[in-house]
C-alpha cells in the first residue's frame, strides 16, 4: 500500500526511474532520514522561463552530499536535464520550486553515521509563488548560527534548518517577517532564510562568509552583477549596529531572489535604490541568455 499526504501546490517528483505526481510517500520509520536527519538538498527556481545557475545549484546538492557522508548518485548535468524534463508539466503560469535532494537510508551501528551505500536520490518540482518585492522586517534574534565544529554548516542538510525555524518563528511572534540571525562571536550571519546585504553611502556590504552560514549561489551572482555595474562591494565582518546605521537593506536568496528589508527592529525603511539596482541587475542577467 502506498500512503501519500496531499501536497499543498502542485507537485512533480522523480524517483527510482519515473515521475510521480502529488507528495509521494519516501521514507519510513526506521529509514535513516527520518529519525537521524541525514538529508541534504539544494533549492533553484524556474520564473518567467528561466532557471538561473541551475548548473550551480546541481552542483552543489552533490557537495553537500559529499559533506554528509552520503554519496551522490546522480551527475549534476543528470539533474539539470531532468529538471527541464519535469518543468513541462507545468503550465508556467506559477514559479516553481526545484529541489534535489539526497538522503540515507540506511544507518551503522546504533543507527550512526549513516550508510553512504544506501543513499536515494529525488528530484521534487513544486509551484511556489515568489514574494512582493515589496519589502519585508527583521527583527535580531536570540538564536545563533553554529560553527562547523557543532553541525555540518559545509552542507546544505536538512538537520541546519530547524534552528533558522526557530528563529523566525520566534521574530514572527513578536510581529516580524523574519529574523537576523548572528553567529556565536556575535557578528551578523544571515536572515533566517536568506542572505543579507546593507548599503552605506553607496558602498554595499555583506557578512563575509566564515563558515556559520550558507553562502548563497544568488548571494555571489548579486556581488557579481554589482560590481560589474560600478557599485562597489565589500564582505567584511558586520555588527548589528552597522545594520540599525544603514541607508538600505536587502536581502538575497534563491526563493525570492532580491527584496528589500523594509524594517529592522523599530526602525523603518524604504526600499532603496541599490536593492532596486540589484534586483534590476539579477533580472536582466536571469534572462539574458546567459544564466541556464
Amino acid at each position: 500500500m502506498t500512503l501519500a499526504v496531499a501536497a499543498q501546490s502542485l507537485t512533480w517528483t522523480f524517483v527510482d526511474g519515473d515521475w510521480h505526481e502529488g507528495n509521494v510517500a519516501l521514507v519510513g520509520p526506521r529509514s535513516h532520514v527520518m529519525w537521524l536527519g541525514s538529508s541534504v538538498f539544494d533549492g533553484a527556481r524556474w520564473f518567467e522561463g528561466v532557471a538561473p545557475d541551475l548548473d550551480l545549484h546541481a552542483k552543489r546538492v552533490n557537495q553537500s552530499a559529499v559533506a554528509l557522508g552520503l554519496k551522490p548518485t546522480m551527475t549534476p548535468e543528470e539533474i539539470v536535464a531532468l529538471t527541464w524534463d519535469g518543468l513541462k508539466k507545468f503550465d508556467g503560469r506559477t514559479a516553481v520550486y526545484i529541489r534535489p535532494m539526497y538522503w540515507a537510508e540506511h544507518g551503522g551501528y546504533m543507527g550512526v553515521p549513516a550508510d553512504p551505500a544506501s543513499t536515494r536520490f529525488c528530484l521534487c518540482l513544486y509551484e511556489s509563488p515568489m514574494i512582493a518585492p515589496s519589502g519585508f522586517s527583521i527583527s535580531v534574534s536570540p538564536f545563533r548560527r553554529p560553527t562547523i565544529e557543532t553541525m555540518p554548516t559545509n552542507a546544505k542538510a536538512g538537520c541546519l534548518y530547524p534552528n533558522n525555524g526557530r528563529a523566525i518563528m520566534e521574530a514572527k511572534m513578536r510581529g516580524f517577517d523574519n529574523a537576523l540571525v548572528l553567529d556565536m562571536l556575535g557578528n551578523v550571519a544571515e536572515t533566517g532564510s536568506s542572505n543579507i546585504f546593507l548599503v552605506k553611502d553607496g558602498h554595499v556590504f555583506t557578512p563575509a562568509a566564515n563558515g556559520t552560514f550558507l553562502s548563497g549561489i544568488t548571494r555571489a551572482r548579486t556581488i557579481v552583477l554589482l560590481e560589474g555595474s560600478g557599485i562597489r562591494t565589500t564582505e567584511k565582518t558586520l555588527s548589528v549596529r552597522d545594520f540599525l546605521e544603514a541607508d538600505e537593506i536587502f536581502s538575497t536568496g534563491n526563493h525570492s531572489k532580491v527584496v528589500p528589508v523594509i524594517r529592522i527592529e523599530d526602525r523603518e525603511l524604504q526600499p532603496g535604490p541599490v536593492a532596486g539596482k540589484a534586483r534590476e541587475l539579477y533580472w536582466e542577467w536571469a534572462h539574458s541568455g546567459s544564466a541556464a
